[in-house]
């Protein structure tokens, strides 16, 4: 299969790589030529348009940081959608940013009306997780452009998850990001007072990890905290677009969120004070400095690192309880 992969930032970049190291004919394409250097180097063609990536491909798959930038790229006179219209049908189209569930049913409707499979595919699990192929991936759409996609799906990542009809995918997305920043920010809020009150955060660390309190993100993100990196390859930006992405779905419906503005509020302050695109960790500076603390501790890692070898990806199937008779 014939891959075209547009966008490589901190996620679409790793990612390519995962279909580059498996094997797959790899065409790729970023606004910033240079983030593809080492794919081209290791094999990879680079695009010349996003047209012409879809006339060649079997599959198109985006990963961008918006969906202004999606629709730029799929609808520009030299987009994807004029590369599928002057092509045969069936190809896919992948959409694995994290985006607004509205704005691909959209998109996905017109890949359709040319011929075309969409599927809303966005990942979860981090960086780390997407560079060795281990990171999950939830998949919205037709159950055939799922099975179409699936060998493609299985090399980006390890568990890969048929979440419904098109759009159900990005809607699981931007509430796991949520759920993920809602507990950044009171670990951030933990480990402050532990700090002020004297613990030691070694411990404090090893205490959260094996009790109730113990969570993905504090097995992750605490230890470059506590390192002083705080490098996620996440920004305070793209959290505040998810969260804002989050507080859309709710509000059309109906759902009076209380956290989520909070959260909001927090993350418009750390852009105001250190910059958008300041490492979203580095939200604990507001607490720090509040508190003229440092929350470090030795032994911690600069960077977060998978340690789980990479093996093949699979479908997850959804246990459901048998029904009362």
């Amino acid at each position: 299969m014939k891959i075209a992969f547009i966008g490589l930032g901190n996620v679409g970049g790793k990612l390519a790589g995962s279909l580059l190291r498996n094997g797959f004919d790899l065409s790729v394409r970023d606004l910033d030529k240079a983030a593809a250097r080492g794919l081209l180097e290791r094999g990879a063609r680079w695009g010349d348009s996003p047209k012409a990536m879809a006339e060649w491909a079997d599959a198109v798959i985006t990963c961008l940081p918006s969906p202004a930038a999606g629709a730029e790229v799929m609808e520009a006179d030299d987009g994807v959608l004029a590369g599928l219209a002057s092509g045969p049908g069936g190809k896919l189209w992948l959409e694995m940013s994290t985006t607004d569930e509205a704005e691909v049913r959209r998109l996905g409707g017109a890949v359709a009306a040319r011929g075309g499979l969409p599927l809303d595919a966005p990942v979860s699990g981090g960086c780390h997780r997407a560079a060795t192929g281990n990171i999950s991936v939830f998949a919205g759409g037709e159950r055939a452009a799922f099975d179409k996609a699936l060998p493609v799906l299985t090399a980006l990542g390890r568990r890969i998850l048929h979440t419904g009809a098109l759009g159900s995918a990005s809607i699981l997305k931007v509430v796991s990001n949520y759920l993920a920043t809602a507990n950044l920010v009171s670990l951030c809020e933990a480990l402050v007072t532990a700090k002020v009150a004297g613990m030691d955060l070694g411990t404090t660390f090893e205490a959260i990890r094996i009790s109730s309190g113990n969570s993905f993100v504090h097995e992750t993100e605490s230890r470059v905290i506590l390192n002083g990196s705080r490098d996620i390859n996440f920004t305070m930006d793209l959290v505040r677009k998810d969260i804002g992405l989050f507080s859309a779905i709710a509000e059309r419906g109906g759902v009076a969120l209380e956290l989520a503005p909070l959260l909001v509020d927090i993350f418009r302050d750390g852009e105001r004070q250190y910059g958008a695109r300041e490492w979203s960790p580095n939200i604990i500076k507001r607490l720090e400095e509040a508190c003229r603390v440092e929350v470090r501790a030795p032994g911690f890692p600069a960077q977060i690192t998978d340690f789980e070898p990479e093996a093949p990806g699979y479908e997850v199937v959804v246990e459901r309880p048998p029904s009362e008779s």
